[in-house]
């Protein structure tokens, strides 16, 4: 009896079912306005080019630095110029050699024409002075030429830039030997100003030469510019897949020194808004809702009725610093999960329960 006591005790009880997961989930509904279908950009000059010297040397001087605004026709750097002089100086003793041995055999054909005309000399004589005399003038010619090159290179050991424009990058160092070609500094030239973007595949039908778009500038709260396309890559981008599109910014004349390089934008194109308010209203979400499957965004619902999740697929419209629009996927009244997305699972049973502080969770 004992025994039979012994061994009903080591049956335990049957485990007790696990409580649901609490979740802090909320139901969605559209926000009742189309999305404002915008790409981010930066702004950039139209031309960039970088500047180096025609010969190569060792760079003495340097007289602009990164940021610094240059005139066209101003001196932004130096080389050494002790070797360019004395080729300089070699080409200049070689013409002045050749000019002498030019007016020689000038003389010498002087001579011999009014000899021949007398008879006093042999045709075959004033034929060799006349062949003399245009070999000199031949040599002359040649040597004046090296002598211009000479004085070009002298004058290339200093870097003159070509257009108005700001010093947008530095590559070499005062002191630094460089060959010719090699670029020393980068110049973004003034005038026309460009806005570049990269447009996903869905917004690049939407796109072409020619389209309007209107641009903020965080920089400049409360001012919108107008830019048109001007280009659009014919190839996707091999990492990002994205196009590469580059507009022309409409800048007035009071707002010019405003607009600097480098500023970011938001582009908001007419076309691919158009496209956007003929599609449904988005649901805002905040970005703690923001999960994926696989390499695809991703949202945890929570069916009703058997209060378990589901990760449903989503397209987003548009990313915010706290918020991200959702365009395709939900449904309104959809339970969306706001915080937790990276401990809850497929299939779970979960409890749902509201957010302690709902104004977090505002856009």
């Amino acid at each position: 009896m004992c025994g039979i006591l012994a061994l009903a005790g080591c049956h335990g009880r049957p485990p007790a079912a696990l409580a649901p997961s609490p979740v802090v989930a909320v139901a969605v509904h559209p926000d009742g306005v189309p999305p404002e279908a915008t790409l981010p950009g930066d702004v950039e000059a139209r031309y960039n080019t970088p500047l180096s010297f025609r010969v190569g040397g060792n760079i003495v001087e340097r007289d602009v630095r990164l940021g610094d605004v240059v005139k066209a026709g101003q001196v932004v750097a130096r080389l050494d110029p002790a070797d360019l002089q004395k080729n300089l100086a070699n080409a200049q003793a070689q013409l002045d050699a050749a000019q002498h041995k030019l007016v020689y055999a000038k003389q010498q054909l002087d001579r011999d024409s009014a000899q021949a005309s007398e008879k006093l000399i042999a045709p075959a004589q004033l034929e060799q002075t006349q062949d003399a005399y245009t070999s000199a003038a031949g040599q002359r010619d040649a040597v004046q030429a090296q002598f211009a090159l000479a004085r070009n290179q002298l004058s290339y050991a200093a870097l003159v830039a070509d257009h108005a424009g700001v010093i947008t990058a530095e590559q070499a160092d005062t002191g630094q030997n460089v060959t010719a070609g090699q670029a020393v500094y980068g110049l973004a030239w003034s005038g026309d100003v460009d806005v570049v973007c990269d447009a996903p595949e869905s917004a690049l039908a939407a796109l072409t030469v020619g389209s309007v778009a209107d641009v903020t500038l965080p920089a400049l709260p409360g001012k919108r510019f107008t830019a048109r396309v001007r280009e659009i890559s014919p190839a996707a981008d091999p990492q990002s897949r994205t196009y590469r599109v580059k507009l022309t910014l409409a800048v007035p004349d009071t707002s010019k020194a405003s607009v600097r390089l480098g500023m970011t934008a938001q582009i908001a194109f007419a076309s691919v808004q158009a496209q956007a308010q003929a599609g449904q209203h988005p649901f805002t979400l905040p970005v703690t809702a923001l999960f994926h499957d696989g390499d695809s965004p991703a949202v945890w619902v929570v069916h009703a009725g058997t209060d378990t999740l589901e990760l449903r697929r989503v397209a987003v419209g548009r990313y915010d610093e706290r918020t991200f629009s959702v365009t395709q996927g939900l449904q309104d009244g959809d339970r969306v999960v706001y915080q937790g997305v990276h401990t809850v699972s497929a299939g779970e049973h979960v409890r749902v329960v509201p957010p302690l502080h709902p104004e977090d969770f505002a856009s």
